[in-house]
């Protein structure tokens, strides 16, 4: 018999969501076969089955919580005597069908399964098991030669009292109706993560806008060449490509702070965030200074594509030193947008408009792309945040530099 135990599949992973089961009890199992879909850690994992046999037990109902190390489910492997459904037949007595095994039953359990008068048990604790509604056929005696005992039974009444206890939960307030929903899976996480966040890092957001009226004329240009290349543009790779740039002039904005130590990350690995049906993921673009604009755009696609039908692999979700969020794509134009920890900062970015501009003494009708520029007060100040962040504007307002690069 095999007892799998809920693996860590993940840096950091403690617990996960039970979504799905694959599986039911009595299926047979092969190696590698997936016995349940497992929500953790923002991703939707598939649990393959160490092991081939029959499922024995499932141990938790679907959508509950699982702690890493808990009994997920137990298969009789191939070596073991296994209970076949061919084997068990179905006798009619007055009071129903009984099931009747042919492989022979161990003593002990012959003993826990048989009726209430082949069990050694004394009256008195006969009677505390009525009177309490317990089965004594699901009691391990502790006695001489396995009698139940009066402890026994006072245990196992107190295991059931925790399983069923009854909790009140009110469907409104002094107000009218409410709707409670668990805080579980992405949610919880996302929760998890934001507070750790903003009770941890003192945080800063510092607005400014770019005048992107060059890079939108670019952007049109080039949308055509990627299409033929089955590549979708959007303004985001130019927007990275200028972010890593500007952070390679200011390498603290790119770095975290552990313990007495501001750790500079010598590489670039953009995050964006995704807004999902189950709620926000970040997928990240590992060495993102390393690939081109259009390469870039490719890798944003597939991922955006891989984290809206949490099809997303746990390593892509990690690892970032710098985050954007695109506020302006649902019509947003400035926010305060918290870190993900424990990065140094993040950019959140609001929705191109077209504005009058005074150039030359003359007014324009300039595209203007707004940002909101949240930092980590620890590690780096109001100026060196502006610097960054104008920086970037430079690069934005005059895309040929980004083509440089």
């Amino acid at each position: 018999m095999f007892e799998f135990k809920f693996p860590d599949i993940g840096e950091g992973i403690t617990e996960g969501h039970l979504l799905k089961w694959k599986v039911k009890v009595g299926d047979k199992v092969k190696q590698d076969q997936n016995l349940a879909e497992i929500e953790t850690d923002k991703a939707v994992a598939d649990i393959p089955s160490p092991v081939s046999g029959t499922v024995l037990k499932l141990h938790f109902k679907e959508h509950e919580t699982i702690k890493v190390g808990d009994i997920l489910i137990t298969i009789a492997d191939k070596g073991e005597k296994e209970i076949k459904k061919e084997a068990i037949k179905k006798s009619v007595s007055v009071v129903g069908e009984l099931e009747e095994s042919e492989e022979e039953i161990p003593k002990v359990k012959q003993v826990e399964q048989t009726s209430m008068g082949k069990i050694l048990a004394l009256p008195s604790v006969r009677k505390l098991a009525k009177d309490l509604n317990l089965d004594l056929a699901e009691i391990n005696g502790s006695g001489k030669n396995g009698m139940i005992t009066k402890s026994d039974i006072e245990n196992l009444a107190k295991q059931e009292n925790k399983k069923t206890e009854i909790k009140i939960v009110k469907k409104y307030d002094f107000y009218g109706y409410v709707e409670r929903i668990p805080l579980q899976g992405i949610r919880k996480t996302i929760a998890k993560n934001m507070s750790q966040s903003y009770s941890t890092i003192p945080h800063v957001t510092h607005t400014d806008e770019a005048d992107v009226t060059e890079l939108v004329k670019l952007r049109e240009k080039e949308k055509l060449n990627a299409e033929k290349r089955n590549i979708k543009l959007t303004f985001l790779p130019f927007i990275m490509k200028a972010i890593i740039l500007s952070l390679k002039n200011h390498p603290y904005v790119n770095s975290s702070l552990e313990q007495e130590e501001i750790i500079l990350k010598k590489y670039y690995n953009i995050g964006f965030a995704v807004d999902t049906p189950d709620g926000l993921l970040v997928p990240v673009i590992k060495n993102a200074d390393s690939k081109s604009i259009l390469e870039i755009a490719k890798e944003i696609d597939e991922l955006a594509e891989k984290a809206k039908t949490r099809k997303i692999d746990l390593g892509d979700l990690k690892g970032s030193t710098f985050t954007i969020t695109n506020v302006g794509s649902l019509g947003g134009i400035y926010s305060t947008p918290i870190i993900n920890y424990p990065e140094c900062a993040i950019l959140a970015l609001g929705k191109i408009k077209k504005q009058p501009k005074i150039i030359d003494f003359n007014i324009r009708i300039r595209d203007v792309l707004p940002l909101s520029f949240t930092f980590d007060h620890r590690i780096i100040d109001g100026a060196e945040a502006a610097k960054f962040v104008n920086d970037m504007i430079k690069m934005l307002e005059d895309p040929d530099l980004l083509l440089l690069e």
